[in-house]
């Protein structure tokens, strides 16, 4: 009866190096990580849009000065 193993000498000459390999593995994670980012938001976009206003405005606070449509109490 024979096995249906390769010798323990032989490399199969089409298996890429370990070079290729961690590139190929790299771009695989990079590829999951943006898919679950985005997974179950309908639309990136206005998620990124909102992300901006709302960076724009704690840095506007964080500076001291009013923003447009601010409301000013005066008394006189």
């Amino acid at each position: 009866m024979g096995l249906c193993l390769p010798c323990l000498g032989d490399v199969p000459e089409d298996s890429p190096n370990a070079e290729v390999r961690r590139v190929k593995l790299a771009e695989a994670a990079e590829k999951r990580q943006r898919e679950s980012s985005v997974r179950g938001i309908l639309n990136p976009r206005s998620v990124e849009q909102k992300k901006k206003r709302k960076e724009k405005m704690e840095k506007e606070l964080s500076a001291g000065r009013p923003s447009q449509g601010e409301l000013r109490w005066t008394v006189s």
